[in-house]
């Protein structure tokens, strides 16, 4: 983390960024912040019952200002989440009843599967065509959010578990986004290639 800026990556959860935003001298919790904020109508994403704002916080270098606090750099967040977001075409996935809320979900998963801009369309899809079928998705990363484990071994007890993060057992998406996804992510779960593949 260098000099007076907090580079915040791409696909990262709130609890990872909360590392970053305490070394780099952001004052006060990140994670209450990240809870809930009045910068942001939940409603308007179809997230009205989000637990937090795991998705929403989007990834961009941000400037550090002296006894900055985290309600700040959230807000900062928030705005930028939503300027990005406006650019993004929803009507594919609207006409696919996926409310904007599923769409960071699936964005989120994207971003950690793929970090190739070009590549990431694909995984959408195959996201998208497995939703359809009702099949389980299997991506490991919701699995290791849940335990926020990425980089260790997943156990074969955390895969048996029927938990609703566990995407092996359960067809559907997770409850909530698995990180917060940049903007190319977001385009591709948004608009996904047209293709009928089933793996990636």
């Amino acid at each position: 983390v260098g000099g007076d800026e907090l580079v915040l990556i791409e696909g990262e959860s709130r609890v990872e960024y909360a590392d970053d935003v305490a070394t780099a001298g952001v004052e006060g919790d990140y994670l209450a912040a990240t809870k809930s904020s009045k910068s942001i109508d939940l409603k308007k994403y179809g997230a009205e019952g989000a637990p937090n704002l795991e998705g929403f916080l989007f990834p961009a270098t941000y400037p550090v200002r002296p006894n900055e606090a985290v309600e700040q750099l959230v807000s900062e967040q928030l705005l930028a989440f939503e300027q990005n977001f406006k650019k993004v075409d929803l009507s594919y996935a609207k006409n696919k009843n996926l409310t904007p809320y599923d769409v960071l979900i699936i964005a989120s998963m994207v971003q950690r599967e793929v970090q190739v801009p070009k590549e990431m369309p694909l995984v959408a899809a195959v996201i998208y065509n497995r939703l359809s079928r009702g099949e389980p998705l299997g991506i490991d990363a919701t699995t290791r959010y849940e335990y926020n484990n990425w980089t260790d071994e997943i156990t074969q007890a955390q895969l048996d578990k029927d938990t609703p993060y566990n995407t092996r057992l359960n067809a559907g998406l997770p409850p909530t986004p698995i990180g917060n996804p940049g903007l190319d992510a977001i385009d591709a779960a948004a608009n996904p290639a047209k293709v009928s593949y089933l793996f990636y």
